[in-house]
């Protein structure tokens, strides 16, 4: 959805080989996110990379499945898992999402058109506190194409409460840049309220924690959407730091949060100077073993993390594409004069 016309099939298709030859997961928006319409209807981005990592036989996350088709490719990843597959989905539990002004997924040709939605409904810019109308978001596109927005998304009202029921859909919350309404990076102390951005930033396992009981999901199905399978899927890959993490465990690396699950909710909105408020009901968190969270509090200078990486390889696996080389692999060898002509299986007539 943020590249939609700045990559080829091929280049993707090599992209994913690129990381096939490590091992690697391809994590991704799919190119038609989220387009409601043909010929670039939702689905036919993920089959674009779905059919990519099957022949390939590598990892793949399809990141924010949180739109129109998500049913459709949620049954692929389903059934591709079945055949042994290591592939699955992330989707964030908010009915608005976020992008920047020069996302392909936002342009008129996909937001008015394909979707028909309308700017000054859809469209709002947490800096301005404000919906924005087509002609100025046309301005910033132009002007600052890199410039945070929040864009609503209807359905997902109805769908939102179906998304926390799905085996192997995994909870996602980006961690974006902690600026403020001006666009200013805030010191690491800034109170919670001159954020302006997503609130995903600040309240998602929260809203997944409360939407889920709201609508009577079992609370181990849950945790597992937060913690278990985004551990799993990752681990299966061969990152050993994510095969010790993500369940409790005798013998796994101590990263616990406690939470109230009766009453854990978020306060983070889209209104601004809530955009970044912290969540009720998680009030220990550690990491490592180490309290970094407590009483609510989150605490200074205490930084027990762990890098969690694949270790670094002296040689790399990487391998230049050429026309040459294809031409090599995929196409016969012909010289008429030497040429060897199997006639065995012909008969004489």
């Amino acid at each position: 959805g943020y590249a939609q016309l700045g990559i080829t099939t091929y280049e993707m298709f090599e992209a994913q080989r690129a990381a096939a030859r490590y091992g690697r997961l391809t994590s991704v928006h799919h190119r038609f996110h989220p387009s409601a319409a043909t010929p670039t209807e939702a689905p036919t981005g993920v089959n674009e990379i779905l059919v990519n990592a099957m022949t390939l036989k590598a990892p793949l996350q399809i990141h924010h499945d949180n739109d129109y088709g998500w049913w459709e490719n949620e049954e692929k990843l389903a059934l591709a898992r079945e055949q042994g597959y290591n592939v699955w989905a992330t989707y964030y539990p908010w009915i608005a999402g976020s992008g920047n002004y020069g996302a392909s997924v936002v342009a008129p040709e996909t937001w008015e058109k394909a979707m028909g939605y309308k700017y000054e409904e859809t469209i709002f810019d947490p800096q301005l506190d404000k919906f924005v109308t087509r002609e100025e978001f046309l301005e910033f596109k132009e002007s600052d194409p890199g410039r945070t927005l929040i864009a609503y998304s209807p359905p997902r009202i109805e769908w939102l409460p179906e998304w926390t029921k799905v085996e192997h859909f995994v909870v996602a919350g980006d961690g974006m840049p902690g600026l403020d309404s001006k666009g200013k990076l805030l010191a690491w102390d800034a109170p919670y309220k001159d954020y302006a951005g997503h609130p995903r930033t600040a309240g998602t396992h929260a809203v997944a924690l409360r939407v889920a009981r709201e609508n009577g999901v079992p609370l181990m199905h849950t945790i597992s959407q937060l913690s278990y399978w985004p551990a799993k899927h990752i681990g299966d890959t061969g990152l050993k730091a994510l095969q010790v993490r993500g369940r409790m465990q005798e013998g796994m690396v101590a990263d616990i949060a406690i939470f109230d699950p009766e009453n854990v909710t978020e306060n983070a909105t889209y209104k601004s100077g809530e955009n970044g408020l912290a969540s009720t009901g998680i009030p220990y968190v550690l990491v490592n073993g180490t309290i970094v969270v407590k009483d609510s509090k989150v605490l200074k200078d205490v930084n027990p993390g762990q890098a969690i990486r694949f270790p670094a390889e002296k040689k790399g696996r990487f391998v230049p594409v050429s026309g040459k080389s294809w031409l090599k692999t995929y196409t016969i060898k012909t010289n008429p004069e030497t040429l060897d002509i199997d006639d065995s299986t012909i008969k004489p007539q």
